[in-house]
């Protein structure tokens, strides 16, 4: 997870450093999502008809070949953003079909009831990493510029191959025959129609991502509120890892979430706190001096408290769609899911990067999380069943 996060700060800190436009930052959002969409949902179908051993065993291939290239473009010096962006695509291609597979798999080897903290432990894990890639690659981008966190990368996702090679065999249970088409993808999304609660749940996080996720703004804020370098240093480490950390703090602290039974209402909390927080981030960068003075330490607080209610509200969504789902279609629900989850970010990334092209940075960044907290509450008055829904029943049904 460490060396994944290092490509992921690295791209966007790479395409500044060429452009110096937040703008050109945020089509990472527009050429990650529309692989995100379609390899999203087809490996989805992909994975309740394949071995999924199989499956994450061909993916990781791609994703360190992927990574490789991103080395050898840095490498060799002179870099033009159109390739990164187009590498970038190719990478999210096999991420979208990576993920929900992964996914799918949990289930399998654990009873419902444990789901939920099953959940917040895989995030915690995943944020760790997340923490500890932007630090590292704010350390060394000035120092040894951006192929050695390519580099790293790649041979760190070896280690990811090793793993998974060494799992079981994963065979579907009620798996068809045949490779999946669109027929399979659209039976899939057919599912969500006849349970109103998990369409909801993707509904509530695209409004919580494609509104509240500032990332795109991180290498200006970082540079132009911040004083910070035009590519790293420590305000643009400290923005990256923030909300990761956050997401680390609330999975420590997570053994809660397994108490609880109203998890709808949970979940709309859970992302108006991330609203309100995304506000505060905003108003904080607005107030900046241009230094790395005191609104940084409240911007990067406000990153970091959204964050841990990102987590919270992931783990209770992520719980409530696998104990509805049936392993016959679990992997197409899963590469829903990664679409929605993965998708919101890179459409916040492109909305935010032409809204701070108009308006500013930090009136980009707080006026998404106003638009959290309005959609959220609207999407929760227009749903009360989503608001009633309770793990406990759903369990009972399930078994």
């Amino acid at each position: 997870m460490v060396g994944a996060q290092l490509t992921v700060v690295a791209v966007p800190a790479q395409i500044y450093a060429e452009t110096g436009s937040s703008a050109y930052v945020g089509l990472t959002g527009l050429f990650g999502l529309v692989p995100l969409v379609v390899f999203g949902l087809w490996g989805g179908a992909l994975a309740d008809v394949m071995d999924r051993r199989t499956l994450l065993i061909a993916t990781t291939t791609g994703l360190i070949v992927t990574s490789g290239l991103f080395w050898l473009q840095a490498a060799l010096g002179g870099a033009n953003v159109w390739l990164l962006l187009g590498l970038f695509s190719v990478q999210q291609a096999f991420f979208a079909v990576n993920q929900p597979t992964r996914s799918a798999v949990l289930p399998k080897i654990l009873p419902l009831q444990l789901l939920p903290a099953a959940n917040s432990l895989n995030m915690t894990i995943f944020q760790a990493g997340a923490i500890a890639g932007p630090l590292v690659a704010g350390t060394l981008i000035p120092v040894l510029g951006f192929s050695w966190l390519y580099l790293i990368d790649t041979i760190t996702l070896f280690a990811t191959l090793s793993a998974v090679v060494r799992l079981p065999r994963l065979p579907v249970e009620g798996a068809g025959t045949g490779t999946p088409g669109l027929r399979s993808v659209v039976e899939g999304l057919s599912y969500l129609r006849g349970h109103p609660v998990l369409l909801m749940s993707f509904v509530v996080d695209l409004i919580a991502m494609v509104f509240g996720m500032p990332r795109a703004l991180f290498p200006e804020i970082a540079h132009e509120a911040f004083g910070g370098p035009d590519r790293g240093g420590l305000a643009f480490a400290l923005l990256f890892a923030a909300i990761p950390a956050g997401a680390v703090l609330g999975g420590i602290f997570s053994g809660w979430v397994s108490r609880v039974d109203l998890q709808g209402r949970a979940v709309i909390v859970c992302i108006l706190v991330w609203g309100v927080a995304m506000t505060g981030f905003g108003l904080a960068v607005g107030l900046a001096d241009g230094g790395p003075g005191p609104m940084l330490v409240v911007a990067v607080l406000m990153l970091v408290v959204g964050g841990a209610a990102d987590m919270a509200s992931a783990a209770f969504r992520t719980s409530m769609l696998m104990s509805a789902a049936t392993d016959a279609v679990r992997g197409r629900l899963q590469g829903v899911f990664i679409v929605v989850v993965a998708g919101g970010p890179r459409i916040a990334d492109v909305v935010h990067g032409a809204s701070a092209a108009m308006v500013g940075t930090a009136a980009a960044a707080a006026g998404g999380g106003v638009l959290v907290v309005v959609g959220t509450t609207i999407a929760a008055l227009a749903a009360p069943a989503f608001v009633r829904y309770r793990i406990s029943r759903a369990v009972r049904e399930a078994a």
